[in-house]
């Protein structure tokens, strides 16, 4: 006998059925008993249930299943499940996690790559410290990750292998990234920041030197250089000691990014003011890319040297007077190109901030000299007494820190309180303002098409901003050098992830940033719940409409409960 559901009309009937043979011997289906309506059963079949239960010797069902109540339910911590879920299918995707096969032929007993997916999870969802990622382990599921628990040890350990087999690292991360790049017409953006370190010791070969951090002080810090595409996606870095000089750090660079992406037919590199020198661009003008071709550049010129371009620039100065809109010129610079704009708004701010902060500085003079009169002439005031070294002191660091000690001259060396504003330096400076000064050797660019290029660059100070901000690289606690670079690798793939999901969340056109799509995949999570001390059911967060959106933009496939997950 069996069950058979049947229709007729707009119902649907429960019938039980038998199998006969007729006299023929064929085999007949007949029906034994109706038992309803299916819309319409609810404990009138659990009754039958039991009944035939119940003849057949065994338990009924409803003796063996208790009611549920609060006491026979289990449940254990929900953890956060989407945002490393998308990460991790990314990480896939790119190929990083092809450094598993790096590692598999060392002797190393640790899962190398999965610990390294895990730091890097953990700048992109909740960068913390080395020890701070075992605690943020016990709140997350991880796909894909078949460890069964991570030390402290064991992160430091992984970090170690990273650098001893570095050159094998960067070339899985460089192959990942070549599909992405554009070999016919690459821009490539180098710049280089300030990372701040902590500690005291001294080791040899550190990197970790006192010097002039980007925020203005003297700090103990390494500096970090990145090269990035016009798309914003990061192909190289490197770290450097604390108190290098920008400049020199350009040409070793750029062999070795020609070396990793030798499939590149054309490489224009566009740099800040602080890397071009003299050296540099006699040294630029020698380089060759791998098939021979010149490696063309674009490079602004720095501020302190805009004196030497006084003589050309000047016959354009009437036309830059009378424009209202952002303007371009082209003049030939020792066998190159020297693009000039001037930005008519940016130059009124400038001169109107200028004139201010001088007014306050002579406002400010003024008064140390009515004091200074007074005090000669026996009058008595309350408060310290003003002496002539005092107020120059005063002043003349004033005026260092509103950057007008090129135009305020400060006599120091006079008996009395004395200073001159150089009108030449003045005009210099009211000359310059609001224009960029820009050498190439590109010529198939227009000139405005060449400072567009260069604008491009300040995408990589975003970067860095990311890279301080949201994944959190610095200060940095590492004491050893090859810690410290490994730390600097780990927040460098951070950051290719982070771009990738920049660049599909904008393909999108989602409106969405990589942080707010994290947080947001962040409210999936991992269910586990047991019942009456079986078996733990496991479950996954229904997904929104803002979800499925984010999954959609970012070309990864939705998570399922089926999924192997790891909780540590």
């Amino acid at each position: 006998m069996y069950v058979k559901v049947t229709t007729s009309g707009p119902r649907r009937y429960v019938q039980l059925l038998e199998s006969y043979r007729d006299a023929g011997g064929h085999v007949k289906k007949r029906t034994v008993a109706t038992l309803g309506r299916l819309d319409q059963l609810g404990g009138e079949l659990d009754s039958v249930i039991d009944g035939l239960l119940k003849v057949a010797g065994r338990e009924p069902a409803s003796a063996t299943v208790p009611p549920l109540s609060s006491s026979s339910l289990s449940f254990e911590s929900a953890r956060a499940l989407g945002n490393v879920w998308v990460i991790t299918e990314i990480w896939k995707e790119l190929g990083f996690s092809n450094l598993r096969r790096v590692f598999r032929r060392t002797r190393h007993t640790i899962d190398v790559e999965a610990l390294i997916r895990l730091m890097v999870l953990n700048r992109l969802c909740d960068p913390d410290s080395k020890l701070g990622v075992l605690r943020w382990l016990q709140a997350v599921a991880l796909p894909d990750i078949e460890i069964k628990s991570v030390t402290h040890q064991q992160l430091l350990r992984s970090m170690d292998a990273m650098m001893d087999h570095q050159d094998a690292v960067d070339a899985v991360v460089a192959e990942s990234l070549r599909p992405l790049m554009d070999a016919d017409l690459s821009l490539a953006f180098y710049d280089m920041t300030t990372i701040r370190s902590e500690g005291l010791t001294d080791l040899a070969d550190d990197v970790r030197r006192f010097g002039m951090a980007k925020e203005g002080l003297i700090a103990r810090q390494f500096m970090l250089g990145v090269v990035q595409t016009a798309q914003g996606l990061p192909i190289y870095h490197e770290v450097f000691d604390g108190n290098t000089a920008e400049a020199k750090t350009l040409l070793p660079m750029l062999k070795k990014v020609m070396a990793r992406f030798p499939n590149l037919r054309r490489l224009i590199l566009v740099a800040d003011r602080g890397l071009l020198s003299l050296d540099n661009l006699e040294d630029l003008r020698k380089l060759k890319l791998p098939d021979g071709h010149d490696l063309e550049f674009i490079l602004a010129v720095p501020g302190r040297r805009y004196s030497e371009f006084v003589e050309l620039l000047k016959p354009l100065e009437p036309q830059c007077d009378q424009a209202n809109d952002e303007i371009t010129f082209e003049v030939a610079w020792q066998e190159q190109r020297l693009i000039m704009a001037h930005d008519p708004a940016t130059a009124l701010e400038q001169r109107q901030k200028r004139q201010g902060k001088m007014n306050e500085l002579q406002t400010q003079a003024n008064a140390w000299v009515g004091k200074l009169d007074e005090q000669d002439q026996g009058t008595k005031k309350r408060g310290r007494k003003l002496s002539d070294s005092g107020a120059k002191a005063r002043f003349y660091h004033e005026v260092r820190e509103s950057h007008l000690g090129n135009i305020i001259k400060v006599d120091l060396k006079g008996e009395l309180f004395n200073y001159v504003i150089d009108e030449g330096a003045l005009k210099l400076a009211q000359l310059m303002d609001g224009k960029l000064l820009v050498i190439t050797n590109v010529k198939d660019l227009e000139p405005q098409a060449v400072i567009e290029r260069y604008k491009s660059l300040a995408d990589i100070e975003r970067g860095f901003k990311v890279l301080k901000s949201e994944l959190e690289i610095g200060p940095v606690y590492h004491r050893l050098p090859e810690r410290i670079r490994a730390h600097a690798s780990i927040c460098f793939m951070a950051l290719i992830l982070h771009r990738v999901m920049r660049m599909r969340l904008r393909a999108g056109n989602t409106g969405i940033t990589p942080e707010r799509a994290l947080q947001t995949l962040k409210r999936i999570q991992h269910h586990r719940v047991s019942i009456n001390g079986a078996e733990p059911l496991t479950g996954v967060s229904s997904l929104t409409d803002e979800d499925n959106k984010v999954f959609q933009a970012l070309k990864v496939k939705l998570p399922s409960h089926a999924q192997s997950l790891t909780l540590l």
